[in-house]
């Protein structure tokens, strides 16, 4: 087997994983509207977002197994309540019509004004948790963490590649969020839903597929 396409398959699996749960492009206006319409306010709060994401999904993917196994919990069974969430996240993005109720009460929430500790506060909550790296998320990550194999070499290599993929996704939600304003008016209503609705489509195939690679385990069918 060709280990250049099976690493490339293995980077780019972090970021199509959790992207479309994340979706920043859906987010982007909230971020927006906590800055106030401030530019550089804009600048410093989608960089520590970016970060504070980084680190929510590294946590998750590293440690979120190990937790798991403090109640006993095996790693097929990860695998398929995780494929489950992601598969209903997806559906739910795919059939939904309205902003979500804790969108619409960050951006009503939002003053014009925003000091500097409040930046640093609101990068976090809501804006990081649970509007950026939220339950979902988290879930598709400690999924995704559950497939790095446990052998020390394996091990260390499986989280250098997952810190990659999740630095790259970290990035696109900086950029996202960095130049939100200007994306959304070139895309348009229009444009971004067929977006979305196409991001949720890839993430449902993807949640079907942890599904099986758990459900595959459980039973010990060969993938």
């Amino acid at each position: 087997m060709d280990p250049l396409p099976s690493f490339l398959q293995s980077l780019f699996l972090v970021p199509l994983t959790l992207l479309p749960i994340i979706n920043p492009v859906g987010v982007a206006p909230i971020v927006i509207g906590a800055a106030g319409g401030d530019d550089k306010v804009l600048k410093r709060l989608a960089r520590q977002v970016a970060i504070n994401g980084w680190v929510v999904i590294m946590v998750s993917l590293l440690v979120g197994t190990y937790v798991l196994d403090l109640f006993g919990i095996s790693l097929p069974v990860v695998r398929v309540g995780g494929g489950l969430l992601v598969a209903y996240s997806a559906w739910v993005m795919l059939t939904r019509n309205e902003t979500d109720d804790m969108q619409a009460a960050v951006v009503h929430a939002s003053p014009g004004d925003i000091t500097e500790a409040e930046i640093v506060r609101r990068s976090f909550f809501p804006i990081t948790f649970p509007l950026t790296t939220g339950p979902g998320s988290i879930a598709a990550a400690i999924a995704l963490g559950a497939q790095i194999p446990r052998s020390p070499v394996p091990y260390v290599m499986g989280a250098g590649i997952a810190a990659i993929g999740a630095a790259f996704t970290a990035a696109v939600v900086y950029l996202v969020y960095r130049n939100g304003g200007r994306l959304l008016m070139k895309m348009g209503e229009v444009g971004t839903l067929v977006m979305m609705r196409l991001m949720a489509f890839v993430l449902l195939c993807i949640g079907i597929q942890i599904l099986w690679s758990g459900w595959a385990d459980l039973n010990h069918i060969p993938t």
